[in-house]
């Protein structure tokens, strides 16, 4: 007769090799080529020693100690775990209803669970990091059920709801009967330089690792426009300098030239999107440090969504989806070639999180650049690089391997075989050991 092991003893094993809750064994990896992210030199044939969840060290050759598992990638291309530094975790394509239906007839709660969901994915697809920058309470959820071992998922940085102004970008009310109301969608309002310092002050209070600003209009809202500056000068700087002085980073969504100057002067920490910078603008960026996170992949899914189904999006959003959706492509070349620093965001819940590289690598970066836009400067921006970004003695064993070369086949990204998150292994010979 068969042992019946007691479900919550399965329940909680299963849980713990999942999420890496248990602390792995003494392992080497043998990696055939390794990227390490911390320069752009390869090199072949070597070791990787892992303790516990992190890497002890990297030596030449293949060593074999005695009473150590060893992990064979001989005949693949290692890399550190991606990172996407623009995501929204419970954000699903547009294709399967209107967004403003699906947007109202979900809770908080219904969101939770397609972010894990989402999560999952994304963790199966090689990220082993990434920062949620627009959330609720819903991603601090995610997050801290990843964080204590409950849910599989990658290592999550985030925001709460992004702060802007009455009628702007992130306005829940836009384009809707005056008469709803919802007792969450004040959370992000800003119209004065102390209502930004006490939404800042918040949203710490319930969690934030970073704060968002809206300071421009959008594309996918109804309503307002994507080449106005909607903040003021003084709004956003009071909210960067309430973000700095708690410990947080400060992503600003914008687009039009001189709004992304008047955030960088502000001091925010990274532009996101950026469609309409301008040589003199990314210059500004350059000298301030301020990073850029292009995300052209979701430009590619709502320009797609615009033509062939308007009726899944935001009403009146189609025509401003059509108007700039291919304009970021456009300028990708004169940001890569004024040197401002880059990091890589997809602004994707749902959907291939990879697809980000071949797009960069298309508009004007090299193959190597855009990896280490998506590992080494990744981790710089989120402010982590202690922990993530790079192979090193350390650093987290966050671990992605590919058959083949990357670099020479870009769309080899997109078919990750081996994905190791803190000593654990989520998925080996293109297969998940780990379901979601």
């Amino acid at each position: 007769m068969k042992r019946q092991v007691p479900w919550k003893t399965m329940l909680a094993v299963s849980l713990a090799l999942a999420t890496g809750s248990v602390a792995a064994k003494d392992l080497v990896i043998h990696a055939g080529t390794l990227i390490d992210g911390v320069s752009e030199t390869l090199r072949h044939q070597v070791s990787i020693r892992v303790h516990d969840d992190r890497i002890v060290g990297i030596e030449p050759g293949y060593s074999v100690p005695s009473g150590v598992e060893v992990i064979d990638l001989s005949n693949a291309t290692v890399m550190p775990g991606f990172i996407d530094c623009h995501v929204h975790i419970s954000a699903w394509l547009p294709s399967r209803t209107n967004a403003t239906e699906d947007w109202l007839t979900h809770s908080d709660l219904h969101r939770a669970f397609e972010g894990a969901h989402f999560a999952g994915q994304m963790l199966q697809q090689g990220f082993t990091s990434a920062r949620d920058v627009g959330g609720g309470d819903d991603t601090v959820a995610v997050r801290d059920a990843i964080d204590e071992g409950l849910i599989a998922g990658p290592r999550l940085w985030l925001s709460l709801e992004p702060l802007g102004p009455t009628a702007g970008h992130g306005d829940p009310r836009n384009g809707l009967d005056p008469g709803l109301s919802h007792a969450g969608w004040d959370n992000g309002l800003v119209d004065t330089p102390e209502q930004a310092r006490l939404r800042v002050r918040e949203h710490r209070r319930r969690g934030a690792d970073l704060i968002k600003i809206m300071p421009s209009g959008g594309i996918a809202s109804t309503g307002d426009d994507p080449r106005q500056q909607l903040m003021t000068d003084e709004e956003m700087r009071i909210a960067v300098e309430t973000a700095h002085s708690l410990g947080m980073k400060v992503a600003a969504h914008i687009y039009p030239a001189a709004a992304i100057e008047a955030a960088v002067r502000a001091g925010v920490d990274s532009v996101e999107h950026g469609s309409f910078a301008t040589a003199q603008t990314f210059a500004l960026m350059k000298a301030h440090g301020t990073y850029l996170v292009p995300t052209l992949s979701v430009y590619d899914v709502y320009y797609a969504a615009a033509r062939d189904h308007p009726e899944l999006l935001t009403p009146g959003t189609a025509p401003k989806e059509l108007a700039n959706d291919l304009l970021p492509k456009k300028n990708l070349p004169l940001a890569v070639n004024s040197g401002v620093k880059i990091a890589y965001g997809t602004d994707l819940g749902e959907g291939d999180h990879a697809m980000e590289f071949g797009l960069l690598i298309a508009n004007g970066m090299k193959p190597i650049q855009a990896l280490l836009a998506a590992t080494r400067n990744a981790a710089d921006l989120i402010g982590a690089t202690d922990d993530i970004g790079t192979l090193q003695a350390g650093r987290y064993a966050d671990i992605v391997a590919i058959a083949g070369d990357p670099l020479a086949d870009p769309g080899l990204f997109e078919h990750v075989d081996f994905v190791m998150k803190g000593g654990i292994v989520v998925r080996q010979n293109d297969k998940p050991t780990v379901t979601q």
